[in-house]
């Protein structure tokens, strides 16, 4: 017998498949302002240090890593949740950073990179200068 086909059905098989992609993928970050510096912690589990590469170019900076699963000979999955292979992810910098004193350092799973604020954008104090006032004859002369 043959079945009518319902396309919602095949679009709740879509949006439930989307839904079991494994989270994490996009290099889950946290960005925040603390004092003169801006501090990006991107988790990244399980990745070889040596496979983290970071370039600038220009205003954009671009964080790459990679995650290998070698399995077993005679592994067989039941559930595999983790992502692998390369993952990458691009924050583009504001003009008020110093980009030449970037550091990161990579911890327990997580990248953190410490961009500090450029001095010219730091803000500060401008002195007013302050001229005598004038005379009030020396101004009818």
């Amino acid at each position: 017998m043959a079945r009518a086909y319902d396309p919602f059905a095949e679009l709740d098989r879509w949006f439930t498949d989307a839904a079991r992609t494994p989270a994490g993928v996009a290099m889950p970050m946290d960005l925040y302002r603390d004092g003169d510096e801006f501090v990006a912690r991107v988790d990244l589990p399980g990745v070889d240090p040596s496979s983290i590469d970071i370039d600038l170019d220009d205003r954009t900076l671009t964080v790459r890593a990679q995650r290998k699963v070698e399995p077993a000979e005679n592994q067989k999955w039941l559930v595999r949740e983790r992502p692998n292979g390369t993952f990458a992810r691009q924050l583009t910098l504001g003009h008020g950073v110093a980009v030449d004193k970037i550091a990161a350092e990579y911890t327990d799973g997580v990248l953190t990179l410490k961009i500090p604020v450029a001095e010219e954008a730091k803000p500060r104090k401008i002195a007013v200068a302050h001229a005598p006032a004038p005379i009030e004859g020396a101004l009818a002369s």
